[in-house]
């Protein structure tokens, strides 16, 4: 079959505009470490998916699901030793106000019951977040999604420019003064959440603002914006559902921010393709969530959950996957950013670990997506998989398994390399 004729049957059966990659997309058919492969068995370097963080269709893993599956598989309502080990080390990768879990099978799941635990636990129903940010899919947690100069069509949503040095929100401000500007825009919606009877309940961020392109966050910004929304009355939310387990070279991506969340989210690694996906936050929180909502999910806290998640940790450890996405992410880092001087059309490289982005910009400076869709393409036409991501989509997003290697480093360069001089000459 080919893959016209299969794009045809995909429209038919999912309909039209369901999304995806590429100008000429790809019938991936088998995934092994950093490697997929095609219909025609062509390999291709993924250096994009966040959801196989330990590589593709890693044994260990693969075993651990055989193995629960052939063995038991039920809902929550029993009890299973499997289920609360796995929680009881989840919370101990975190601080000491991370206690208990709610399991969840997707990260729209966890972000919503983590707003539903500060709405409960504060009493007041408004939340705070980016004006370019993406945390999930339905009402409640879709109606945060990349504002940008719209009004959130949620009453009690407020967004603030997302803090970033590249495009400072005063132009030619910097370090401490910058920092303040964003602070007083975060004042203005607290009062604003304030003004209009609704309170501050959450502030809600991706660590690392992942979404909003990855940017340089001026300096203190988030540990100080943690304790203004704490001083109005909320609570913080991280999601690291992209940052998290091992993505920046540390456990968790607010480590690298520099602030401490009160409630955490976790989702697309930790099962590496099984759906999981965790709120963590006090016992205290969590018991009064259940009070309130008895909730629920017929395929969550599950013992297959259970192993496949304790497998993706085991092997999170025992490989080193931590150091080596620092590692290898530094020596990509410093190697792409090298290439600046050589192609202006390279405005900033910016990330941390194995998540790095490139913010492609025309002549002007201004962001340039279609330069970013078209390096993207011509890299997965060398067998790179990357995308382009952002508030203005003209960040090439670099995101591979955590087993990614200085050897595929070395070779992407290359690739990149040739993609330039296409080009750029």
């Amino acid at each position: 079959m080919t893959t016209a004729s299969l794009k045809q049957r995909r429209d038919q059966a999912l309909g039209a505009g369901a999304a995806l990659f590429y100008d000429q997309p790809l019938n991936i058919v088998r995934g092994d470490g950093v490697s997929l492969f095609d219909a025609d068995g062509r390999r291709y370097v993924d250096m994009y998916n966040n959801v196989p963080c330990v590589g593709h269709a890693h044994p260990r893993v693969v075993e651990a699901m055989a193995r629960q599956q052939a063995t038991l598989n039920v809902h929550s309502r029993y009890l299973h030793e499997g289920i609360v080990a796995f929680a009881e080390r989840l919370v101990a990768l975190h601080g000491p106000q991370i206690e208990s879990v709610v399991f969840s099978c997707s990260g729209t799941e966890a972000n919503e019951n983590a707003l539903r635990l500060a709405r409960f636990a504060t009493g007041r129903r408004g939340i705070l977040c980016t004006d370019a940010t993406y945390h999930g899919n339905n009402d409640l947690v879709g109606a945060l999604t990349g504002l940008g100069g719209r009004e959130p069509a949620h009453p009690d949503i407020r967004a603030i420019p997302f803090p970033q040095t590249f495009r400072p929100l005063v132009p030619g401000l910097s370090g401490a003064a910058l920092t303040d500007a964003y602070l007083e825009r975060l004042d203005g919606a607290i009062a604003s959440l304030e003004a209009s009877g609704a309170g501050v309940a959450a502030l809600i961020v991706c660590s690392i603002f992942a979404n909003e392109g990855l940017p340089d966050v001026p300096p203190g910004f988030m540990a100080r914006a943690a304790e203004r929304v704490r001083a109005a009355g909320g609570l913080v939310i991280a999601d690291e559902v992209q940052a998290g387990y091992g993505r920046t070279g540390r456990w968790w991506g607010y480590d690298g921010t520099g602030f401490t969340p009160d409630i955490v989210v976790t989702g697309k690694p930790m099962g590496a393709g099984l759906p999981l996906a965790a709120t963590a936050a006090s016992r205290d929180l969590v018991e009064t969530f259940r009070r309130r909502t008895r909730y629920f999910n017929t395929f969550a806290s599950s013992p297959l959950q259970a192993a496949v998640g304790m497998a993706v940790l085991d092997v999170i450890e025992d490989e080193g996957l931590i150091d080596n996405a620092g590692r290898v992410g530094t020596m990509l880092k410093t190697a792409l950013a090298g290439r600046r001087s050589r192609w202006d059309a390279i405005g900033d490289v910016r990330g941390t670990g194995l998540f790095i982005g490139l913010e492609m910009v025309d002549a002007a400076g201004a962001p340039d997506p279609d330069l970013a869709s078209d390096v993207a393409n011509r890299l997965k036409d060398r067998c790179f998989l990357t995308s382009n991501a952002g508030a203005f989509r003209n960040v090439v997003k670099i995101r591979p398994p955590l087993v990614f290697s200085q050897d595929d480093a070395a070779a992407f360069l290359e690739a990149f390399d040739a993609v330039v001089a296409d080009l750029h000459g």
